[in-house]
Formats: C-alpha cells, sequence, structure tokens
C-alpha cells in the first residue's frame, strides 16, 4: 500500500505533478541506495549526490527540484560524517580547501537562484554533460598522480598550499605541491554553479580540477572535497529551503544513509591505489552521465 508523502511548493505545482506517492519499502530502498551514495560520495569526494539525483529522479519519479534540494542536504551529511576521518588523517589539505571554498560557495548560491529559471530536461542534460567531461579527463590521466618537477604558483607559495600525507596502499609519505591555484579558484566557481543546480556537491568538478590542474594527488583531491562540499552545499540549501524544496520525510532516510556510507569510504580510501581509485570514477561517472542524458532527451532508459 502507497502512502502519500511529499506535496511539492506552490512554485513548482505548475511544472511537475502536486504530490510524490511513495511507501515504506520506496524509503527502505531510498536508505539502502544513500549508504552506496555516501560511500562513493567519501570515497571520491563527491557527496552522493551523483548516485542520489539519478536514483531518485530516474527510478522513484520524485521531481527534479525535490530530488536537488534532498540530495543539497544529504551532501551536508556526507561531508560531516567523512571530513573528520579525513583530516584526523592529515589527508585533507585544509588550506587549499578554505581557500578553494571563495569561488565554490560564490557559485552555489548563483547556481540555487539559476536553477528556479532552468527546466528539468535542461538539468539532466548538463548533468549528464558535466559527467561526461569529468569522465574524460579523469581516464586519460589515469596513470598520473604524483607529476614531477611541480612548481608552486605565487599564491600557493605565500599562502603554503603545498603538503604531505601517508599513502598507506604504498607505504610511503608522499609530498606534492599546488599549483595554478587562480584558474582552480575560477574553475571551483562553475563546480560551485553545479553544485547550486543539481544538488551534487560540487565535487565532480574539483576532484579533477585539483588532481588535473593543480597537480594534487587524487587522494587529497577527494579527502579535501569531502571537506569543502559541506560548506558549498549548506550555501544553497538554504536557498533550497526557503523555497519548499527540502522536504524532511524525503531527506530524512538519505541523512541516515549517506552519514553511514561514508564512514566505511573514509576506510577504504586510505588503502586503494590511487589508479584503481580513477579507474572506477570514470567507470561509474561514465554510466551516470549517460542515463542522465538519455533521459533528458526524453529517450528510453532502461534500469
Amino acid at each position: 500500500m502507497r502512502i502519500l508523502l511529499i506535496e511539492l511548493s506552490r512554485r513548482a505545482i505548475s511544472k511537475v505533478p502536486r504530490t510524490v506517492l511513495l511507501g515504506p519499502v520506496d524509503i527502505l530502498v531510498i536508505l539502502l541506495v544513500s549508504i552506496v551514495a555516501g560511500f562513493v560520495g567519501a570515497l571520491f569526494g563527491l557527496g552522493g549526490g551523483v548516485l542520489i539525483i539519478p536514483f531518485l529522479t530516474l527510478v522513484e519519479g520524485v521531481p527534479v527540484p525535490l530530488a536537488v534540494g534532498a540530495s543539497i542536504v544529504s551532501v551536508v551529511a556526507t561531508s560531516s560524517a567523512s571530513a573528520a576521518t579525513y583530516v584526523q588523517d592529515r589527508l585533507t589539505n585544509l588550506r587549499l580547501g578554505m581557500f578553494l571554498e571563495i569561488g565554490t560557495v560564490a557559485g552555489a548560491i548563483t547556481g540555487a537562484f539559476v536553477a528556479l529559471y532552468l527546466s528539468a530536461s535542461a538539468l539532466f542534460i548538463l548533468f549528464g554533460l558535466i559527467l561526461l567531461y569529468a569522465t574524460i579527463i579523469m581516464i586519460r590521466a589515469r596513470g598520473i598522480d604524483f607529476p614531477a618537477n611541480v612548481k608552486p604558483d605565487k599564491i600557493s607559495r605565500i599562502l603554503a598550499l603545498g603538503n604531505q600525507y601517508e599513502d598507506h596502499s604504498l607505504n610511503r609519505v608522499v609530498k606534492y605541491e599546488v599549483t595554478r591555484t587562480p584558474l582552480t579558484v575560477f574553475i571551483g566557481y562553475a563546480a560551485g554553479i553545479v553544485s547550486g543546480l543539481l544538488g551534487v556537491g560540487g565535487g565532480v568538478i574539483n576532484v579533477p580540477t585539483m588532481n588535473l590542474v593543480s597537480k594534487v594527488p587524487v587522494k587529497v583531491a577527494s579527502a579535501t572535497s569531502n571537506f569543502m562540499i559541506g560548506v558549498t552545499a549548506a550555501a544553497s540549501a538554504s536557498v533550497y529551503l526557503l523555497r519548499g524544496d527540502v522536504h524532511p520525510l524525503l531527506a530524512a532516510p538519505l541523512i541516515i544513509g549517506v552519514a553511514g556510507g561514508a564512514l566505511l569510504g573514509t576506510r577504504v580510501l586510505k588503502v586503494t591505489p590511487p589508479t584503481r581509485m580513477k579507474v572506477a570514477f570514470g567507470i561509474l561517472l561514465a554510466a551516470i552521465s549517460l542515463l542522465m542524458i538519455l533521459k533528458g532527451l526524453n529517450l528510453p532508459v532502461v534500469l
């Protein structure tokens, strides 16, 4: 027996159905999927939204505004659950994360307001194309994680953004420098817009950017992204809350699930070889990007 669970805000009534019908089984499935999303989000620094958004919209039929609103809130939970562990293990580059937040927070607020004027189909296609971009650049650079002779730029030297961490999969301490920080901040603004638009936390762009543009090791990029996404998501979540696009009965199982999955993901990241991480990251994004583009084009999606 299905129960009436969610009623949309007045703003969205003219664009989507008035209600979403979900039953106890649906809630349980959402909880289980959110555990996987939290695991993936913590492992790759994505916040879990890359799985939550497609699942809620493609499988459960939740309208995009509500799916994005619930995902934004769950991203904050993912960050809270994983960031503390990464900081304790000295895998997170706090200086770099706080510096990049200048761009991502501004972008998140921008994206949350822009989302009001974009159709659901446009959001699906945009999301898919962004994931496809991240897939290509991560797989192309899968064998490069510790580039030699990286020269820090002026900002990086002033802020002392370079650091080191202990890689348990390699049994050695890895030292690294950070370069091209102005470009990374600019791209971070775009990542913030993506977070505000799609509820994915911005990590889908931040992780490849830190790794490929600023030459930060992928594990550090993932851990730093987990630290950043909570702040970025919180900035745009307030906009969705004010619009009435965050329903507590949908967000609650997501928050519980992603928090548990994120704790497991933090443990796996420490012992996973960097190359395998990049390949797994690319495969995951490729599959999701295809599904979202097909949905945006109103083509059949088989799940």
